[in-house]
């Protein structure tokens, strides 16, 4: 271990956390996220208020924020394709021309989904699965002027991430095998997505990117490394990944050109759980190659990776490309399952000229107050400069603001409710991203589906 900056107690670190009731910690790493960003200009708030109750009871909001739902499940797609798909999971934005904004949305449906995504000739991998994307493409004032399948047959698509030609890599978090549930086919891959003209990239499995149950990826727009996290909630947790293509940077289709899929490993931690102190950095970070990426056999992080052994972290799901490295988030450990250590969310930051990885923040149960719910899952950077952070968890269910400063705020809370009068609950958010001009936030509500675009003072 190497000290990467100064040192300090959580308690010295926590910033901004009381009002509500949120614990964090953070190390001075975090703000070269922010570096050298437009982002940057706008940094130094500390919030935007306190959230002012939607009389609508849909979405809370600060005041001078308002929301617009651009699609709920079980509506009519405009396309006349079917209906909107059930769990809305990771999503992102990609400009158009004239303004427009191409929303990519991932659906998680498991075989027993609500409402499937439909399938359509041509984007159908898979017929037995009900997962999938759909594609909206949006005007300069956020209407919807079409939504459409983008691909079908896939399955759990919980997350993902877009790549620096203007695609988006959609991730299949499961290991079915054909013959498994129904399937007809194997899953558990990552695939290409054009959200502008989701034809041209079809439903074509990039299987050299390893067979497991992905989450979430962010690629490197320099060399085209693709980062990839592996969501296993029981031992043996999953591992942090890069995949080496062929063909980096090629632009659409090019990743199926094949590569190298490694896994990373850290010298003398075979848990990432039991690293607690913020800042903690490990130089001479080691990729290994993973010995079968199809899993034919055996799950890959059951594979024997020699010695050394690998690096495990339970529930790895969030990723993010900001400044030079990669960000990926742990969203929690429980001794209880296996780990080595509690925590209620941690943030890695790789850097990978330096080979260096740093614990940037963390979440709870160490902190003097306690993150409300479960867990950080999706996060995006900020117009406004930091993170936006989707919790997913137990009780209300937040977007919550970083600021650079460590300060933590909530952005949004979802009011509608899934449970009962007697017992509410509440869904998850998921796929927060913005559009490119930095003026209005796109955000899923997991259950009921539902997508939202939030616009208001952003770079107040």
């Amino acid at each position: 271990m190497t000290e990467s900056g100064r040192f300090a107690t959580r308690r010295q670190m926590l910033a901004g956390t009381g009002a509500l009731g949120v614990g964090i910690a953070f190390s001075g790493a975090l703000s070269e996220l922010f570096a050298g960003t437009a982002a940057a200009q706008g940094l130094g708030h500390t919030g935007y208020g306190p959230l002012v109750p939607d009389p609508k009871g849909v979405l809370d909001l600060p005041e001078g924020f308002r929301y617009r739902i651009l699609s709920r499940e079980g509506d009519e797609l405009r396309s006349g394709e079917g209906k909107v798909p059930s769990n809305h999971d990771g999503m992102s934005a990609f400009g158009g021309r004239g303004g427009r904004v191409h929303l990519v949305r991932n659906h998680e449906n498991r075989v027993n989904g609500k409402v499937p995504v439909p399938t359509v000739e041509g984007l159908t991998y898979d017929p037995a699965g009900k997962g999938g994307c759909t594609a909206l493409t949006l005007d300069s004032r956020n209407r919807v002027q079409s939504e459409r399948v983008a691909i079908a047959g896939t399955a759990v698509n919980c997350a993902g991430g877009p790549t620096p030609w203007d695609t988006w890599l959609t991730c299949e978090e499961t290991e079915d095998r054909a013959g498994t549930n129904g399937y007809t086919k194997d899953h558990g891959f990552i695939f290409e997505v054009d959200p502008a003209d989701p034809h041209r990239t079809g439903a074509v499995p990039l299987t050299a990117m390893g067979r497991f149950a992905h989450e979430a990826i962010a690629v490197d727009p320099r060399r085209g490394v693709v980062y990839e996290t592996e969501d296993a909630f029981e031992k043996p947790f999953g591992l942090f990944y890069r995949f080496l293509p062929n063909r980096p940077l090629g632009g659409t289709g090019s990743l199926r050109a094949g590569g190298r899929l490694q896994a990373m490993r850290v010298p003398g931690v075979p848990d990432l759980s039991s690293v607690q102190e913020v800042g903690a950095a490990f130089d001479h970070i080691e990729w290994v190659d993973v010995p079968d990426p199809q899993a034919a056999q055996t799950p890959i992080r059951f594979q024997d990776f020699g010695r050394g052994g690998i690096t495990h972290a339970q529930k790895l799901e969030g990723c993010y490309w900001g400044g030079r490295s990669v960000y990926f988030v742990s969203s929690f450990a429980r001794r209880s399952d296996g780990s080595a250590a509690d925590h209620f969310g941690q943030v890695w930051r790789y850097d990978p000229e330096r080979r260096r990885l740093t614990l940037v923040v963390v979440f709870g149960p160490d902190t003097d107050v306690q993150l409300p719910g479960e867990s950080p899952d999706n996060i995006c950077l900020a117009p406004s400069g930091g993170l936006m952070v989707c919790e997913d968890g137990n009780g209300a269910q937040h977007v919550f603001g970083v600021t650079r400063r460590g300060e933590v705020y909530a952005m949004a809370r979802n009011r509608q409710n899934i449970g009962t009068a007697q017992e509410p609950e509440w869904g998850e958010f998921a796929g927060v991203t913005f559009s490119p001009d930095g003026d209005t936030m796109y955000v899923n509500c997991y259950t009921p589906g539902t997508t939202f675009a939030v616009t208001g003072p952003w770079r107040r």
